[in-house]
């Protein structure tokens, strides 16, 4: 080094020989220290050494340390500090590192460090401004190692001060704990502060019993002193602030240490205890604040104080009821697990609402309870009934609650991550969500009107009843539930449906027996138990000691679920490895009450379904033929047992859409592309085909996604429908990328997917050709059919097959080449020749469905005719039924088709009923006071008239029966149709209902509901009185026929049909809008309306909780005073409701996409608008608050409040623009059109809910962003709301936030 501080070096030697000879001299002299620092500074200055000095520091330190410890020594390092000619940081980090381990042989020195501290270290405003201070940062760095022990950087001053603070409190606690002998209970110290060992000096040998009494009494005063000093920094405004700033930027592990040494230390001292400073450290104590130095327009920090008590749990919650509600609508699976959008809800609920996870917890299971209790009687048709609620309730809500536990339990201790939460959001203590959990289950027995248990359930819920009082009393309830049947135990005993939560609970590890003795939990005993119990009916466990399947085990092992992974496991080695008969029982067995009602393994049951449907290769397998086929049998049973919609529904919930497509493609390519002359006797006598195994996987699959949708339709606006990007390919990508995340790597071995590589549609090229044609049908009009080719040929046999009464003599279709009107024979023939493969006769089917409906367009083709060739064409091969449907969908939009009168001649005459759907429909939406358009044509129900296509369709579908083999393809066709007929004109879906109706008159509710929804469809400003319903009625604003109370109940009911006392109830508007949504086909206006319905919905709020006639006198200071808080109180509650809805339906509507538009364009616009002036300043408030709570929900729910989402990565590209514009806004560049009170208490608002509930959300901010913000803040006087923003912006903010820590010091 050339030189030192501007000195040569060989001078530099001799002027720190000079300094330190003045500085004996001086101690000698008795000088007064500030004359000493006084000169020794001039001098130091004329010798071109720049002040401070490090040099210095370290001379004067070493000087003390140990060979001139004496007191005025100390005074004049003091005056040196005071007077800045060395670093008083750099000197306080080289006296710990050296006075801190000597504190018990140099007791005196550790009292005068502790004094320095006090001194200079809670004053910090003049240690930030030295003109080298880089240098003696890295000194220091080197001192303390900070940049090592925190794994930051301490490369600019606020770091710097964030870390050197945190360490010298760190090293004050870890000393003084030591002195009190409780450092051992503590992680291993990163200090040395531990006494070494003791330094005797020449002059101090005299070590008698006075001397050691003086320095035991010193030691106990500098510990006290100590706990006074920490004290001080913990209360400190400056330096707690600054240790409040390092707990968002030390690592976790450093922060937890820190938070329970100061923890111990308070409970041995009373001095912090008295003094609460471990309050300052728990989890946002004061980030969920909205500070405000001058309470203007009604005080928003006060209305924000009284929001957190103002609504109750389940109001606030309502979000959840909407999503699991939402998810009982059959008419679209989802590709998401429910497990993992109600994780998401129930996180961003929690983190927005602030509420505990007792809180959360229990308003998780009553929203499930609830959705249970609202379907008791459910209606009959092809929608999901009670045993999927049950599914939600029992599995679904249980392995959430199960991930919400393992996520804590089994979360590392990660030493270098960082804290992304408000002081780490919740403190981590391990069993906290179980102990919550289990105290929210026990809650539960106190709302006995959710518990009732529906009435197909009553003798499960005895039995798990009766399995508690067994154990309660003594008695080996897995011996008596095997060997007897429960009807034979003389017990006094009901249960509910909060014994079948327990039990699900225990069945999952998340509660053990102990919950049986629970106050309230039993309510019977035991009368008599039998002695002799041998089994007379095999059940399971005879199955695991290796019976075989005979028809009476099997008929058991059906009807009652497995209660463990090692029986389907068991099941599942017999369905791939057993006899054809037994695989065929084994499919059986798998697709019974294990799937139904097996709560408990019900996701495993899934999974070995998806597994049977790829069983592998046989090891005898030979030939270049697909193994699929020898399995045809068991597969049909698989196919056929998870065809109804409660199951499929099931597959949903569990996120297994894309698996189960994934293995419906190779089964439909491979039977589609067979001849049908293989068949397959049944143990029961009857014969299936390959045509019958075809069609079960192709109308399965085709449940899947909107195969009659025409694609145009996605792309209708700038959001498209919600459930609109499922197609083959999307089911596929999702399918692949689940396995490449290893989705369900929490089940066993045994279940994971028996094919594990990517697969493709370009690897089904019979299905892949399928869907273009599908694809190009539903975008226009037929056309490519070349005579002479294979589908010609095929097109005319099937013509003469189904329609022999087309003749060829001048009134031959545009597609037939020649056929035959003799009769038997010739059908005879046309069978034998149509021996092709199902994929063959589906390209064909098209342009014979166009034939004949072109027929009946001109008369050569009775309706009759058509219907019933039709129904042949289905019954041939049923899944022509999806071409019918397909063909049918894309022609009655066209328009090209006549109308044909529904007269009861030629077409069914929907006249019988009628004028009965109309009035049915009127009762449904009669509380949401839209007005329903009469169905009569013309004054005459017998003048309504359907499109040709619909005409046909509609009588086709109604010559199906309803059976079990029927009711598979009219799930296919039903919604399909319903679809249909909602698209045609009014009254085009009334005319259907009522034909349906009188076909099926147990579905008649169904189909009038459904008829009811078209309504909206139909008329915007119908939809707008739905939304506005919603509001209303939710907020209890006005008395309706379901509510007046408001709420959950009030929105989404309690189920609704003709079975109610006095016909055909009201439905609740909740339910209508969830059922009607998917079918918007332009969803942008929602977002206008809805926060148009949510401003009106505060106003109406503030006009109800505070009359004008008193808004003058609530003004007034402290008169109303009490008044107010109640009236505010009770507003805010209903605005958070309001907010709350709105947001949830933003979200279900459009998505995150939805979402994104409103955030983006719509809010800074509203804002930017002109809106009306004439509101209260309360009022405007409230509304500022509503949107503030609406934006920020909606957030919450698109991209979650943390980074654990795929979502999450899209949340910054809309966070960031909206942000930009609320800085252009707060400073000026940009003006706003709305009431300024209401501007203000959205941003307030806004900001402390990010930072509150979501504070990961704002370190993927611009910094730049944040400190525009900051500044806009602060011009505001909200201080401390702009500290906390900076505070959670992660280590880019932290010197914005020391900076604006120390200039709040002045």
């Amino acid at each position: 080094m050339a030189a030192a501080e501007g000195v040569d070096h060989r001078e530099h030697s001799v002027v720190w020989e000079r300094v330190l000879e003045k500085t004996k001299a001086a101690q000698d002299k008795g000088s007064d220290p500030v004359l000493w620092v006084t000169e020794l500074s001039w001098s130091l200055k004329s010798w071109g050494v720049s002040l401070p000095s490090a040099e210095l520091a370290k001379l004067l330190v070493s000087h003390i340390c140990w060979g001139n410890n004496e007191p005025v020594a100390w005074k004049f390092l003091d005056r040196a500090m005071a007077f800045n000619i060395v670093p008083p940081f750099l000197v306080l980090a080289l006296l710990s590192v050296r006075v801190i381990p000597s504190r018990h042989s140099r007791p005196a020195a550790y009292r005068l460090y502790i004094e320095l501290l006090r001194r200079h270290a809670l004053t910090l405003k003049s240690h930030t401004d030295w003109p080298n201070l880089h240098k003696i940062i890295d000194l220091i760095d080197g001192v303390l190692h900070l940049s090592r022990t925190f794994g930051l950087r301490a490369s600019e001053p606020g770091i710097f001060l964030v870390e050197f603070i945190f360490a010298i409190v760190f090293q004050l606690l870890d000393a003084t704990l030591d002195d009190k002998g409780l450092l051992d209970r503590t992680p291993e110290t990163i200090w040395l502060t531990r006494p070494q060992d003791m330094e005797v000096d020449g002059d101090d040998d005299d070590y008698n019993e006075q001397r050691i009494a003086h320095q035991e009494k010193l030691h106990d005063t500098n510990t006290m002193m100590a706990i006074e000093l920490i004290r001080q920094f913990l209360q400190n405004k400056v330096t707690s602030r600054i240790l409040k700033l390092a707990g968002h930027n030390m690592p976790a592990a450093r922060w937890r240490a820190f938070v329970q040494r100061t923890e111990l230390l308070a409970a041995s001292s009373s001095a912090l205890r008295n003094a609460r400073v471990t309050a300052s450290l728990q989890p946002g104590s004061n980030a969920s604040e909205i500070p405000s130095r001058k309470c203007k327009a009604g005080s928003l920090q006060e209305l924000h104080a009284i929001s957190a008590s103002g609504a109750s749990c389940s109001a606030l919650w309502l979000p959840l009821d909407l999503v699991l509600e939402d998810t009982m609508d059959g008419s679209q699976v989802n590709t998401t697990s429910a497990i993992e959008i109600i994780i998401g809800v129930f996180k961003a609920l929690q983190a927005i609402n602030n509420t505990t996870w007792h809180q959360s917890f229990l308003c998780l299971w009553m929203a499930a309870l609830r959705l249970v209790q609202r379907e008791r009687k459910p209606i009959e048709g092809p929608v999901p009934c009670l045993d999927t609620r049950l599914c939600m309730l029992l599995t679904i809500v249980t392995l959430v609650a199960a991930d919400l536990v393992e996520e804590e339990e089994s979360a590392p201790i990660d030493e270098t991550s960082y804290n992304d939460s408000a002081l780490c959001t919740e403190k981590p203590v391990p069993g906290t969500r179980r102990r919550d959990l289990a105290s929210s289950l026990q809650s539960l027995g106190d709302y006995p009107s959710l518990l009732t248990p529906p009435q197909s359930v009553i003798s499960i819920a005895n039995q798990a009843a009766a399995k508690a009082l067994m154990c309660t009393s003594g008695i080996d309830v897995a011996a008596y539930f095997e060997r007897v049947d429960t009807n034979d135990i003389q017990m006094d005993c009901y249960g509910n449906m909060h014994h079948l939560i327990v039990e699900a609970c225990i069945a999952r590890d998340l509660l053990d027996t102990s919950a049986y003795f629970w106050p309230g939990y039993m309510n019977g005993r035991i009368n008599q138990i039998p002695h002799n119990f041998l089994l007379q009916v095999p059940g399971w466990s005879a199955l695991m000691e290796g019976a075989s399947l005979t028809p009476v085990l099997i008929d058991v092992l059906v009807s009652v679920p497995a209660s463990s992974l090692a029986e389907l496991e068991r099941v599942f080695e017999i369905a791939v490895g057993g006899s054809d008969d037994e695989r065929i029982a084994a499919a059986s067995i798998l697709c019974g009450a294990s799937l139904i009602r097996g709560w408990n393994i019900q996701e495993h049951t899934v999974h070995f379904i998806i597994r049977l449907l790829s069983p592998p290769v046989p090891v005898d397998h030979s030939g270049s033929g697909s193994h699929l086929i020898g399995y045809g049998p068991m597969l049909n049973v698989l196919l056929v047992g998870i065809a109804p919609v409660d199951c499929v529904q099931i597959f949903s919930l569990h996120g297994m859409v894309p698996q189960l497509a994934g293995a419906l493609m190779p089964i439909c390519e491979v039977f589609g592309s067979c001849v049908p002359d293989v068949s397959w006797p049944l143990p029961t006598g009857e014969e299936i085909s390959v045509y019958a195994v075809f069609s079960n996987a192709f109308a399965l699959l085709l449940k899947l996604w909107r195969f009659n949708h025409p694609p145009l339709e996605y792309r209708v606006g700038d959001v498209p429908p919600v459930g609109s990007q499922l197609t083959p390919e999307y089911l596929l990508l999702i399918r692949n990328s689940q396995l490449m995340a290893r989705y369900r790597s929490k089940l066993s071995v045994s279940t994971a997917s028996s094919s594990p590589k990517p697969i493709f549609l370009d690897s089904f090229p019979k299905l892949k050709l399928w869907y273009q044609q599908n694809q190009a049908c539903l975008a226009s009009t037929l056309s490519g059919l070349v005579p002479g080719t294979l589908v010609h040929d095929i097109v005319d046999d099937l013509l003469d097959m189904l329609f022999r009464k087309i003749s060829r003599a001048g009134q031959s279709t545009s597609v037939t080449s020649g056929t035959s009107s003799s009769s038997g024979p010739a059908i005879e023939n046309a069978s034998l020749r149509l021996k092709l493969p199902a994929w063959d006769v589906l390209e064909a089917l098209p342009f014979v469905v166009d034939a004949a409906l072109t027929a009946c367009a001109h008369g050569r083709l009775s309706p009759r005719e058509l219907c019933t060739g039709l129904k042949d064409l289905a019954d041939f091969l049923p899944a022509s039924l999806a071409t019918i449907v397909s063909y049918f969908s894309a022609e009655a939009t066209r328009g090209v088709w006549k109308p044909v009168c529904m007269n009861g001649t030629d077409w069914p005459s929907p006249a019988a009923n009628l004028l009965n759907v109309e009035q049915q429909i009127k009762r449904i939406l009669a509380a949401t006071g839209v007005a329903v358009p009469s169905v009569a044509a013309g004054g005459s129900f017998t003048a309504a008239t359907l499109p040709l296509p619909l005409a046909a369709f509609v009588s086709v579908t109604i010559t199906y029966k309803l059976d079990k083999a029927s009711q598979r393809f009219l799930n296919l066709a039903g919604p399909a149709l319903e679809s249909l007929a909602a698209g045609c004109p009014w009254p085009c879906m009334p005319v259907v209902t009522s034909l349906w109706t009188q076909k099926a008159k147990r579905w008649s509710d169904f189909f009038v509901f459904s008829a009811s929804q078209t309504v909206f469809l139909h008329n915007n400003k119908a939809l707008v009185q739905l939304l506005k319903s919603c509001f209303t009625t939710t907020l209890g604003l006005k008395a309706t026929l379901i509510s007046s109370n408001g709420g959950v109940g009030a929105l989404l009911g309690h189920g609704f049909g003709s079975h109610f006392s006095g016909g055909m109830s009201p439905a609740a508007p909740g339910i209508l809008y969830l059922r009607v949504y998917r079918s918007i086909r332009d969803i942008m206006f929602l977002k206008e309306e809805i926060i148009s319905l949510l401003m009106q919905s505060v106003r109406d709020i503030a006009h109800n909780g505070l009359p004008e006639d008193r808004l003058d006198e609530l003004k007034k200071a402290r008169s109303g005073m009490r008044y107010r808080k109640f009236s505010l109180a009770a507003a805010m509650a209903k605005v958070k409701v309001a907010a709350s809805l709105g947001a949830s339906l933003v979200w279900l509507s459009g998505g995150s996409a939805l979402v994104q538009s409103m955030i983006i364009e719509t809010l800074p616009s509203w804002f930017i608008s002109e809106q009306e002036q004439g509101s209260d300043g309360v009022v405007a408030m409230l509304g500022g608050f509503a949107l503030a709570y609406f934006a920020a929900l909606c957030g919450a729910l698109a991209w979650g409040v943390d980074s654990s989402s795929p979502a999450s990565k899209r949340r910054s590209k809309v966070l960031r623009p909206h942000m930009e514009f609320m800085a252009d806004a707060i400073t000026g560049k940009i003006s706003v059109g709305c009431r300024w009170a209401t501007w203000r208490a959205y941003v307030l608002g806004f900001l402390s809910l990010v930072i509150a509930g979501s504070p990961s959300w704002v370190p993927e901010l611009d910094v730049v962003l944040l400190g525009r913000l900051s500044k806009g803040l602060r011009q505001w006087n909200e201080e401390e709301l702009a500290l906390g923003l900076l505070r959670v912006g992660g280590v880019g903010t932290v010197g914005a936030a020391v900076q604006l820590i120390i200039e709040s010091e002045i």
